[in-house]
């Protein structure tokens, strides 16, 4: 049975767009209604669209405090008093505030609804400082107007005019209210939950329900209103767990759940002073705040020192002292000095074994990211991918692996010994692209295994998520269905371009750490036993389970994520994020050794400290930074779409063209589309086998009749200094991330059209030879495209068991040591080898860049379809491949005496296996 539904479109993609352009269309209304003349039918047109548009923007500031429905009231009066241009000018302040984010840091919540004086900005009124950081509490109590009044008074009466954070408070008077304002409002950093709130709104109205489908699908009606609080508590770890939560409630201590003791960082009771809530909502932000390494280097940079130790270039003496590079400490400043050292006392900590705020850090960054344990990495995700790969896996152990996954992971196998087992992604060959991995395949794949009686030396599923387009798995349906077969099964995910996912909802539910931590809880529970049990009951026989064993799954989930690529790190900055149920048992060892061999002594203090602050960051503004990047992608995408010069050379692709309709269960096609608006994506992102993330833009440019690499380097880079990271042979990809202005948007949109009138003129102005050359170019770039090739196979020299996927990847890399065991073929006359019947098996990895994964490695039989591509293949950087000389392959000698080897090691082996 089918499971699409019709997406629910809307006029804006997110709810921050309609109120930011509700204001400014209010704006601009009330500077026409201010040039009205008195009485006149064009000021009765101007006054009733500003009703309808304070009306819309009620329903919206509720859920905020600053300008809050309060404000917006207060605008209502004023129109009602016929205060037109003093409207005008309070309305473009606010307006100005709101876009450009000085809101907050002049806050000026009024706090009497009934009062008629019009709004003011009065200094005396301003809770915050330019100076403070600003944030706010919801409080969800159903008061009435003169308590929340009250309540409002007292909270800002206990606020420290010394203290170096300040909040308004934001009062929500029902359950659906409250997680409402969750999902709009980015700078609610703490919850307090009085009392027994009831659970329905009376304030949703048809303009936001597009924006809450999320709140509206939890049904909570049988529960108990009394029990709604608690509830709420859970959610809120589920949607925004990075949030302080407390609860003020009359329930007797001995009638209190553990569970809910343990939900809450805090339980007050009515009779408690708030007093003793506001020192702990401080408090709470005060820890989040902590950046402990970093406050370490700071500390340690301003302390007096004498230089007894390596590096001249700590404290900058051998740099300001020079004549000859002055310029360089000049240029970098005297702090990024003062902080180097190569000393590990004195307030700092080491790397390999912290005992200090390097340990605190990185557990801060653990709490962060929802992991047991968190390492630094201080050499990239390639270095935290083999540190993985060889803490994990031993010589003969199996690693199913996506094939066009960063050579690191290929790298990582030779390293330890593994053999491989590859995994195809679907191929998008219009693009020039791979998709992702279909879970079929992946449960081909282990069920082959099994039946070769190959299941126990499986180890590990490494999976990229998400791909360098954007690709995203359905990370708990391939864990649960791979752990129903191999209930040991370690999962390594590569997230390198998906550290920002941890911070919004959306996203999250598809992250390794995420989805461990929620499958352990799962399988802990009674219900899900009987599930299990039920459906053990209901297989026919001989038919796979499709659910976990609870008595044998293992939770053991790891993660390498680039912080420097989409969060705010020094270059090579990552993390390994652990959620192990059997670290301590199996794994710490060993890890830890691996973590020893690829990281350096002496780590760049730097870029740990950006580490420590880009958790800090990510906790308090990921949330609202990672929305808009996400806003700005779908703002550029509705500019190429709905542009017609743009639209005549670029198409954006979204899901129907990355994902093929089999994988896309909810029928979610697109993004955005010009005649109804913006598709919502919350249930794709929940239900589907792949997803795109949205920050990904991808480009179609084949009727451009330009490649991808010239368009980077001759249109963007040299004419626009636009830099990209990824072509392919028709596409260019854009990425917004949490750094991305819109201005930057702008600017990009301005250079695309630029860029399509050139096109215009270069193309208008062609002879009649010339036009038919372009069009045959531009026929290569969209019709006559190579197909991509699968991985083909291991030679049979290099194979772990003959018939049976995985290969020997490490025998053939150290193999190729040898030069003499090598021959170098022109690429053109490889396709000619093969056709007379000669196997080829190349003898390096050949990876071509971008995208920067391997077509052929070690060991592997060069096909007709790998050759084709090559021959395709328009990017000038080619990895373990000179044009020069052709590709590097095994001689047939070398293959035949290694195929003996390799038999001969498989009978010694097979006669001590029947001999024990």
């Amino acid at each position: 049975m089918s499971t699409r539904k019709k997406q629910i479109s809307a006029p804006y993609y997110s709810i921050g767009q309609l109120r930011l352009n509700h204001w400014n269309s209010l704006k601009n209304e009330c500077v026409e209604l201010s040039h009205c003349r008195r009485g006149s039918a064009n000021e009765t047109s101007h006054k009733e669209k500003v009703q309808e548009l304070l009306k819309n923007l009620k329903t919206v500031e509720q859920y905020f405090a600053v300008p809050g429905k309060l404000v917006v009231d207060k605008l209502a009066k004023s129109l009602a008093r016929r205060e037109h241009e003093a409207l005008a000018n309070t309305v473009s302040r606010l307006t100005r505030q709101l876009v450009s984010d000085e809101y907050s840091e002049n806050i000026f919540a009024p706090i009497d609804d009934d009062s008629d004086e019009p709004i003011v900005e009065e200094k005396g009124e301003q809770i915050v400082s330019n100076k403070r950081n600003y944030f706010e509490v919801l409080f969800l109590e159903d008061l009435s107007t003169a308590d929340e009044a009250a309540l409002h008074l007292k909270v800002k009466s206990l606020h420290d005019p010394h203290e170096e954070f300040s909040y308004n408070i934001n009062v929500q008077h029902s359950f659906q209210d409250a997680l409402i304002a969750l999902f709009f409002n980015h700078n609610i950093q703490a919850v307090v939950i009085r009392y027994a709130p009831p659970y329905r709104s009376s304030n949703i109205s048809p303009l936001i329900k597009p924006y809450i489908q999320n709140v509206l699908k939890i049904d909570l009606n049988s529960i108990p209103e009394s029990d709604l609080g608690p509830k709420l508590g859970e959610l809120i770890k589920q949607f925004r767990p990075e949030l302080d939560t407390y609860y003020v409630t009359d329930t007797a201590l001995t009638d209190l759940k553990d569970t809910t003791l343990q939900l809450f960082r805090r339980i007050y009771y009515r009779k408690e002073d708030l007093q003793e809530l506001h020192l702990a909502i401080i408090r709470g932000i005060r820890e989040r705040h902590q950046t402990p390494f970093f406050s370490a280097l700071k500390e340690y940079s301003q302390k007096p020192t004498g230089i007894f130790h390596a590096m001249p270039i700590s404290r900058g003496n051998s740099v300001f002292k020079s004549r000859w590079i002055k310029d360089f400490g000049d240029f970098y400043g005297r702090n990024m000095f003062l902080a180097e050292t190569s000393s590990t006392t004195g307030g700092m900590d080491s790397l390999l074994q912290p005992t200090g705020p390097l340990k605190k850090a990185q557990e801060m960054a653990a709490k962060a990211y929802r992991a047991q344990k968190t390492y630094f990495v201080t050499n990239g995700t390639s270095t935290a991918n083999k540190i993985v790969v060889q803490a994990l896996v031993e010589p003969g152990d199996l690693v199913m692996i996506d094939r066009d996954c960063h050579k690191s992971h290929h790298y990582g196998l030779v390293l330890s010994g593994a053999y491989p087992v590859y995994l195809d992604s679907y191929p998008i060959e219009k693009y020039s692209m791979y998709g992702a991995v279909p879970l079929e395949q992946i449960l081909n794949k282990l069920l082959q295994l099994k039946a070769a009686s190959r299941l126990d030396k499986v180890k590990m599923l490494l999976l990229t998520n998400c791909t360098f387009d954007g690709l995203v798995y359905n990370v708990q349906r391939v864990m649960e269905r791979v752990l129903a077969i191999k209930p040991d099964m370690v999962f390594l995910w590569d997230e390198a371009w998906f550290a920002f996912a941890s911070f919004t909802y959306t996203y999250k539910q598809r992250t390794g750490m995420f989805t461990a931590e929620k499958l352990y809880r799962k399988y802990q529970t009674p219900a899900y036993r009987r599930q299990y049990q039920e459906h053990v009951k209901a297989l026919k026989e001989g038919e796979e389970p499709t659910l976990p064993n609870p008595d044998k799954v293992r939770i053991r989930v790891y993660a390498t994520q680039s912080t420097h690529k989409t969060l705010s790190s020094f270059r090579q900055g990552s993390m390994i994020h652990i959620w192990d149920q059997d670290f301590r048992k199996k794994s710490e060892s060993t890890f830890l050794e691996a973590y020893m061999t690829h990281t350096s002594t002496s780590p760049n203090y730097q870029m740990l400290a950006s580490l420590d602050v880009g958790r800090r960051q990510a906790q308090f503004e990921g949330y609202e930074m990672v929305e808009k990047s996400v806003e700005l992608a779908m703002v550029l995408r509705a500019k190429v779409i709905d542009n017609p010069q743009l639209s005549k050379y670029f198409d954006v692709l979204t899901l129907k063209d990355f994902i093929p309709d089999q994988y896309r269960e909810s029928g979610l096609a697109e993004y955005y589309d010009s005649a109804t608006g913006w598709n919502r994506m919350e249930q794709a992102w929940e239900q589907d086998e792949f997803m795109l993330d949205p920050t990904k833009i991808t480009l179609f440019i084949g009727r451009t009749g330009v490649d991808g690499d010239t368009f980077k380097n001759k249109y963007l880079m040299d004419q626009y200094n636009i830099q990209i990271n990824k072509t392919s042979r028709n596409t260019v990809l854009f990425m917004t991330n949490i750094g991305t202005t819109r201005g930057s948007v702008a600017y990009l949109t301005k250079v695309l059209l630029k860029i399509s009138k050139q096109l215009d003129d270069e193309y208008g102005s062609l002879n009649k030879r010339e036009s038919e050359i372009a069009r045959l170019r531009i026929k290569s770039m969209t019709e006559d495209l190579p197909p991509l090739p699968d991985f083909s196979r291991f030679n049979a020299s290099f194979l772990a068991v003959p018939g049976v996927p995985g290969g020997n990847l490490r025998a053939a890399y150290f193999l190729a040591y040898n030069e003499e065991n090598c021959e170098y073929i022109p690429i053109r006359s490889c396709m000619e080898a093969i056709q007379n019947g000669r196997e080829l098996v190349a003898s390096s990895f050949v990876i071509p860049y971008p995208p920067g994964f391997p077509v052929l490695v070690p060991g592997q039989v060069v096909s007709e379809e790998i050759i084709r591509f090559m021959l395709a293949l328009d990017v000038k950087e080619i990895h373990g491949y000179r044009a020069d000389l052709g590709l590097r392959i095994f001689r047939e000698s070398v293959l035949n005496r290694q195929k003996t080897a390799t038999a001969m090691g498989g009978m010694s082996m097979a006669m001590a296996k029947k001999k024990k």
